[in-house]
């Protein structure tokens, strides 16, 4: 049988999520982040919210247990799998998918909004008018574009993964767009999701199959914290680069 639940869970505090609210405090224009995107670790604390995710994992009837992990490349979301795994003393297969890599920012990569303006206004003044969810810097990728990619991979777990349960592990845009596909939302609809209920770093989403939905999935869970608070450890929203423009990294 196809898969019939994703647990979807963002990578948690990252070094380049630190690098860019300090930025922001600092009202600075660059983001001094200490890797290229694909190698940003996790912060200390990044670590400490993914092995929460690993307790909770271990707390799964047999049932609901993942049977196997699909996960960005990128460091912060592969040590999130990696860790929550060795936490919860479970081996999984860990299938890496490009797909699910994070938002390609293009040449606003690693510039706060404060930035964007001042190296290119006109960029600013694009998007602006454009709109967040259609906005595409050069040599990068809109929410759009992102939703493309999870349609394909939602596609490809639905169909061919044989275990009931998969294990996600990605970015908040990406995430965003999964819950996005799956309840069929429009334009406007996501991007008050975004607007009130942020992801959280290493925050926990959920599809079950519904054969009545029109998507074939709907969202049991999102953005759900309580396996971070249960063990007094700090929850974290830190945007990325999804969630404004040129603003840390997801």
């Amino acid at each position: 049988m196809p898969a019939s639940s994703i647990i979807l869970v963002r990578h948690g505090q990252s070094e380049g999520n630190v690098a860019a609210e300090s930025a922001q405090r600092e009202r600075l224009e660059r983001i001094d982040v200490p890797a290229r995107d694909p190698d940003v670790a996790l912060s200390g604390l990044g670590r400490e919210q993914a092995g929460a995710v690993g307790r909770w994992l271990s707390t799964l009837p047999d049932g609901e247990r993942p049977g196997i992990v699909w996960t960005s490349p990128y460091r912060r979301a592969r040590e999130s799998a990696e860790i929550a795994l060795s936490v919860a003393e479970t081996e999984l297969d860990l299938r890496v998918d490009e797909r699910l890599r994070d938002r390609d920012m293009g040449i606003t990569d690693m510039l706060t909004a404060a930035g964007i303006r001042s190296k290119y206004p006109e960029e600013a003044e694009r998007r602006e008018w454009i709109g967040k969810f259609y906005y595409r810097p050069p040599g990068g990728e809109s929410w759009a574009d992102v939703a493309m990619r999870v349609r394909a991979v939602l596609t490809d777990i639905g169909s061919t993964e044989s275990h009931d349960s998969v294990l996600v592990t990605a970015h908040d845009v990406v995430i965003l767009m999964f819950t996005y596909v799956a309840e069929g939302l429009d334009e406007e609809g996501v991007l008050e999701r975004s607007r009130t209920e942020p992801l959280k770093n290493a925050a926990i989403c959920r599809l079950e199959r519904d054969e009545e939905s029109p998507t074939g999935w709907r969202v049991s869970d999102y953005n759900i914290d309580s396996h971070l608070r249960d063990v007094g450890v700090e929850v974290t929203d830190q945007p990325g680069a999804s969630d404004e423009v040129g603003v840390g990294r997801g």
